[in-house]
């Protein structure tokens, strides 16, 4: 019998669906600021948004290395929500198969920790997670960055080896994987990577399908 593992759920478009409203909210936020703060169209401030975000994972990663850009004042000017809740898309048995899921669970996201702490609430989950941990407790090194992983690690005092990682992006698994943690990719991709051990179409299935990663 396996101890219960410890699960590192990401946020956008794992555990809600991000790509509805909430994502481009952000990535209007995102474009006006980088139009004002480096005096671009926003033709090219959106083509530099998209281009940092495929090469290093998070559009904040490259404007910290480009333009040395303060992460804080990003976040906050672009993850602005009026009426949040009126933006999110979310099964409403997610607080369910979270409660009936064994084993410690961990939000790790690359968002803001206001944006991330105001999305689990919203939803009504907070409580099935012993943290919230988001990209300022990573100093600003997001994920698919190994020191973000490590950080989660060290500070939880966790092995990677009890760890699942349950993530839309694949990019962020292979990290997961390299470091020893069993990996879930959430969603339909036409393959599925080596380095992923089980793949699901929605995270509710996670409930029932979770006893294949350890059979």
């Amino acid at each position: 019998m396996h101890p219960a593992p410890v699960w590192l759920f990401d946020l956008d478009n794992t555990l809600h669906n991000a790509s509805a409203h909430v994502f481009p909210h952000i990535n209007r936020g995102m474009i006006a600021y980088l139009a004002q703060h480096l005096d671009v169209d926003e033709d090219t401030a959106n083509a530099l948004r998209l281009d940092y975000w495929r090469r290093y994972g998070a559009t904040l990663t490259g404007l910290m290395r480009h333009h040395g850009t303060n992460p804080a004042h990003f976040l906050a000017e672009t993850h602005r929500f009026e009426r949040l809740h009126e933006l999110l898309v979310f099964d409403r048995a997610l607080a369910a198969m979270l409660r009936r899921l064994p084993g410690r669970k961990i939000v790790f996201s690359n968002g803001p920790q206001h944006y991330v702490d105001a999305v689990v609430r919203a939803m009504g989950i907070r409580r099935h997670f012993d943290d919230v941990f988001a990209v300022e407790r990573m100093r600003f090194e997001p994920k698919p960055g190994v020191h973000a992983f490590r950080r989660l690690l060290r500070e939880h005092r966790l092995r990677p080896q009890r760890c699942v990682m349950v993530e839309d992006s694949a990019v962020n698994l292979r990290t997961a994987k390299r470091l020893g943690m069993k990996t879930v990719l959430v969603g339909s991709l036409p393959r599925r990577p080596a380095y992923v051990d089980l793949r699901i179409s929605s995270v509710l299935e996670l409930r029932r399908a979770w006893p294949r990663l350890f059979a």
